[in-house]
């Protein structure tokens, strides 16, 4: 830590206020004694300046002043002595535990502590009288009680900063967690409006374009009839999904979760969207562990699977070829099975475009769950038209599994 070489103006203040009551008391004719070594008044100026010289240090330099005011105290003790220096003198020994070196502040009370008792103990084996038990209080009160009283605001003072930074730290904690929960819930509204909008979207691009490219009344009438359907169902989902955000309170929540009982009705519309490009979707659902149907899935598991179920189908009706897109959903020992396979392969007519964030909502979606989702080519397909089981060639297949027990769902 740097410290300024310039003397703070308090200290600047204490000094000069010492030096200005030392004169006042010098000229009064003032002092603590008599008799000295140098007896002449004049010569107790010279302590009482050099110990207010040393205040100006009292902050910056508090160890080096404090052992130039000690020589200052000894030196005033051989002069008619001014009450001044001795409490200026105080100041320096207090200035030096607050603001000295850890080390110093802990050696400093020690030191002056056994200064005092040894002084008492000396004074009262010479004179052999009980008076001389008062040159120890004085010492311990110049000395000892200055250091002591610097130790206790010192410790207020580190308690205060600790504090303080224990409340900054907090703070920040708190303001990084809540950076945190805004980005999280900013993904997932993102994964939400994605699977939203992404299926109607892309079947109404579809049809638009057949609808412009295909002169006749017929399929141009079909084309606006699937786009209407799909415009209606996304504005509807879209209004659930708002409403949630503009949830207000004494309001009931809205329900912005569809469920596994909601797949047939995608597979239907996703085979009514797919049949002008030669897709056939169809919904296998399989129980392997008997006791399994009776318990209810969890609520996020719901909405991932449908989620998945969603948005593979919205993939085929973009990129497979014409042919067999089927949905396998399965539970089985506390876990279910989410299967998407469809043909792979170029595809005639109109295609939408993809933004690629598809599959890594259903990655995140997923691993939220503490599940495992493989999304590609099945192996051994190739570019050819498969035979629609998942197993052939030629086939491009999403499979998912999550867990279905509540204690497993990292929500």
């Amino acid at each position: 830590m740097h410290i300024s070489s310039r003397p703070h103006r308090q200290d600047l203040l204490i000094g000069a206020a010492g030096l200005a009551g030392g004169l006042l008391l010098w000229a009064a004719g003032l002092h603590t004694q008599g008799g000295r070594v140098f007896g002449a008044h004049w010569v107790a100026l010279v302590p009482l300046a050099v110990t207010a010289a040393m205040e100006l240090l009292r902050r910056s330099r508090p160890q080096a002043a404090l052992a130039v005011g000690t020589l200052a105290l000894l030196a005033d003790q051989l002069t008619t002595g001014s009450l001044v220096t001795v409490l200026m003198y105080t100041d320096l020994m207090y200035a030096a535990v607050v603001y000295g070196s850890p080390a110093a502040a802990r050696r400093i009370p020690v030191a002056t502590f056994l200064v005092t008792a040894a002084a008492t103990v000396g004074f009262f084996t010479w004179f052999r009288r009980p008076d001389a038990l008062l040159l120890g209080v004085v010492i311990g009160l110049v000395s000892f009680a200055p250091a002591l009283t610097g130790v206790s605001v010192r410790n207020h003072r580190e308690a205060a900063s600790a504090a303080r930074l224990r409340a900054e730290q907090t703070a920040l904690l708190a303001e990084m967690d809540r950076v945190q929960a805004v980005t999280a819930e900013r993904s997932r509204m993102a994964r939400e409006l994605h699977d939203v909008v992404a299926n109607h979207l892309s079947a109404i691009a579809i049809h638009s374009t057949a609808a412009l490219s295909i002169d006749d009344p017929a399929t141009s009438r079909d084309a606006l009839g699937v786009i209407r359907e799909n415009s209606v169902e996304g504005l509807a989902e879209m209004r659930r999904l708002i409403g949630l955000l503009r949830e207000s309170e004494g309001e009931e929540r809205p329900s912005a979760a569809p469920t596994l009982d909601s797949v047939d009705s995608l597979v239907a519309q996703a085979g009514s969207n797919g049949a002008s490009s030669g897709l056939t979707v169809t919904l296998e659902d399989t129980v392997e562990d008997a006791g399994a149907a009776a318990a209810p899935l969890p609520a996020p598991v719901q909405l991932a699977a449908y989620r998945i179920v969603q948005e593979s189908l919205t993939n085929a009706l973009k990129h497979a070829a014409p042919g067999p897109v089927t949905v396998r959903l399965g539970r089985a020992y506390g876990r279910l099975t989410v299967e998407v396979s469809s043909v792979l392969g170029g595809r005639p007519g109109p295609s939408a475009p993809g933004s690629g964030a598809g599959l890594v909502g259903m990655r995140e979606r997923v691993a939220l769950l503490g599940g495992t989702i493989e999304a590609g080519p099945a192996v051994g397909g190739g570019n050819g038209r498969g035979d629609g089981d998942g197993n052939g060639d030629g086939i491009w297949r999403v499979r998912a599994e999550l867990p279905v027990e509540e204690r497993a769902v990292r929500e």
